[in-house]
């Protein structure tokens, strides 16, 4: 199986952050000693050390999309190795199984499941799924708003553990980062920053926040969201960002086409 570049699919959004906050410097490093390495051993703790200062590409495609196929994502992803990518994030089981098949770099995997609200990965039975198409990281939406089903992010949390996986908290908030370590996330992602609670998007990457959640947790940081140029990309490692995520700059190309397109006062197509 290719394990390297040389050799070698959609997105989301959120609501506001209403839940309990986490305290000061307990919480703060309420991450040390439930990281990767002690609760899933060197293997798993290695996904993350090949992920270190580099480059993840989240190759996913809206539904309804051209490119809305496991086939194009699986191709999409070989294309983004070959470019120097170090790992892949991609959504629906289809999409993982077919990308886990050509390629053992590390995969982030997810199931978006709805529209609104707590949708990515959203339950135990979601993550578990994910868990078993060969992800290496299971991502779930790690934010303060209710869960289907009256679940909790901890049992998801288990239910990823207990599948010899690690969990990614894609969260909104400094809170939500704090909350999401102390409960036993292996990495903390900023994906869903500007997303929740109905604001307005900011225009860039939230640095802010990725430096805040860099200096207070033990577990790993990844850049993710509006992350449009190598510039930002760098700005994030500086920041404390442990890797970066970028999704449509890379492999979005209708955004990027009417990025050109609006800039030329072609909107609409």
């Amino acid at each position: 199986m290719p394990g390297s570049a040389g050799s070698a699919g959609s997105a989301g959004s959120a609501e506001g952050p209403g839940g309990p906050a986490a305290t000061g410097g307990a919480a703060a490093t309420a991450g040390a000693g439930t990281g990767s390495a002690d609760r899933t051993g060197p293997a798993r703790a290695g996904i993350l050390e090949r992920l270190r200062g580099r480059l993840i590409v989240s190759c996913q495609a809206y539904p309804g999309e051209p490119l809305r196929d496991p086939l194009i994502m699986r191709q999409m992803s070989l294309a983004v190795l070959e470019g120097g990518a170090a790992g892949i994030r991609a959504q629906g089981l289809d999409d993982l199984r077919a990308i886990r098949a050509v390629t053992d770099v590390p995969l982030i995997g997810l199931w978006k499941d709805g529209t609104s609200g707590v949708y990515i990965t959203p339950t135990a039975r979601h993550a578990r799924e994910v868990a078993a198409t060969g992800a290496d990281i299971v991502a779930v939406d790690a934010t303060f708003r209710p869960r289907p089903g009256g679940e909790t992010l901890e049992q998801t949390v288990t239910a990823v553990h207990q599948a010899d996986r690690l969990l990614m908290a894609d969260v909104s908030s400094y809170e939500e980062g704090i909350e999401a370590a102390a409960l036993g996330a292996d990495v903390v992602g900023t994906t869903l920053s500007g997303h929740v609670g109905g604001a307005s998007h900011p225009q860039g990457p939230d640095l802010d926040l990725v430096a805040r959640l860099s200096a207070a947790l033990s577990v790993p940081v990844l850049a993710e969201g509006r992350i449009h140029t190598p510039a930002q990309a760098q700005a994030a490692l500086d920041a404390g960002a442990f890797a970066v995520v970028v999704g449509t700059a890379i492999t979005h190309p209708t955004s990027l086409t009417r990025w050109f397109a609006e800039g030329m006062g072609q909107a609409g197509g």
